[in-house]
């Protein structure tokens, strides 16, 4: 019996997949009660709990990542943006004369994603207008943008104790962690738009070939600026989020390498880094292998000196596993005979003379 290709390693998808269940797999020989979920005064606890409400922050900023990436993009500042949500809110609070007040923290988020828009327009304009690289006008964000947090905060970890402004990270809704849910509620708006509406197409276009798209009638200077303005709201939101789960502002170590741990979400999940082909899906399987396998790290008693060597090994060998030229060295498919030739008819010959 010959043996059939397997199309489905194809997908993008599945190493990503098989890679996750793989670690979850893991987990559970580790601590076979590692998926079951408790319920505690109405709300819900357990390990598949706390990594989705842990993967939030990172899977809000690499839908925001995605986009940008498929745009022929790069944002590395959306660390130094998560740093400055949660300085501007936590200081702001620590300074109130009502510090424990909803009214406070509701006023202070909301200086805290203002600031942190005008920061994305600043790095679109920079992109799209002056036509800088994008590697290298985030960059400069992300470098300013971290000391701009530890000016707000004077160097120091601002802490604070607001109800309203620990609901964020802490909180629960109808059970549910609400990180969890404003995390879902993004991405399945965002997906809605880029499927439903022409947005999607218009980024692949820009994605693809930016003059040609131009020349097509898109206005590809305002899509680019726009999901730079959008990828800097969600790391403000989630910069909202670590800072009210820790009830602090760390000036220093709030975001660090989150931007990396996006980038590396976006590209496990199957979207090209040159552009156009995007997958939020892929993204969002990629942010939960990123969330479980520092679960897993930790789970496994993996020295802590070793965890980033560790983690840097198991995404190197998802993205292999990804590349068909990879693959085709890794694992060589069979080859399967060919059919057999069917007989040619006899070539007619001239009738000799007698």
């Amino acid at each position: 019996m010959e043996a059939l290709p397997m199309r489905d390693t194809r997908n993008p998808l599945v190493w990503p997949i098989a890679a996750l269940a793989a670690l979850l797999l893991i987990n559970l020989v580790v601590s076979p009660s590692f998926f079951s979920i408790d319920v505690r005064n109405g709300q819900l606890y357990g390990n598949l709990i706390d990594i989705l409400r842990n993967a939030a922050p990172t899977l809000l900023i690499a839908v925001g990542m995605t986009l940008v990436i498929a745009t022929r993009g790069i944002d590395l500042s959306v660390g130094a943006i998560v740093a400055i949500a949660g300085a501007v809110t936590c200081t702001h609070i620590a300074g109130s004369s009502q510090p424990a007040s909803a009214s406070t923290a509701l006023v202070a988020m909301g200086m805290a994603i203002a600031l942190c828009l005008a920061l994305g327009v600043w790095n679109g304009f920079l992109v799209s207008v002056i036509g800088i690289q994008p590697i290298i006008a985030t960059l400069v964000l992300m470098t300013a943008g971290r000391g701009l947090a530890m000016l707000i905060t004077d160097g120091q970890i601002v802490t604070v104790n607001n109800p309203t402004f620990s609901k964020v990270g802490a909180g629960f809704v109808f059970g549910v962690p609400l990180a969890i849910l404003i995390s879902g509620v993004v991405f399945a708006a965002v997906a809605l738009v880029v499927r439903r509406t022409a947005l999607g197409l218009l980024i692949q276009a820009v994605g693809i070939n930016p003059e040609a798209s131009r020349l097509a009638g898109v206005r590809s200077r305002s899509i680019v600026w726009t999901v730079y303005v959008f990828v800097a709201i969600c790391a403000a939101v989630a910069g909202l989020m670590i800072a009210s789960n820790t009830k602090a502002a760390d000036a220093n170590n709030a975001g660090l390498f989150i931007e990396l741990d996006a980038i590396l979400a976006v590209v496990i999940g199957g979207t090209s880094l040159a552009g156009g082909r995007f997958s939020l899906v892929g993204t969002a399987i990629g942010a939960l292998f990123i969330q479980t396998l520092t679960t897993t790290v930790y789970a496994t008693g993996i020295p802590p000196e070793t965890t980033l060597v560790f983690k840097a090994v198991v995404v190197i060998a998802v993205c292999l596993l990804q590349s068909p030229k990879a693959r085709a060295v890794l694992v060589p498919r069979r080859r399967t005979s060919p059919p057999a030739a069917a007989p040619s008819a006899p070539t007619p010959t001239a009738p000799t003379g007698a």
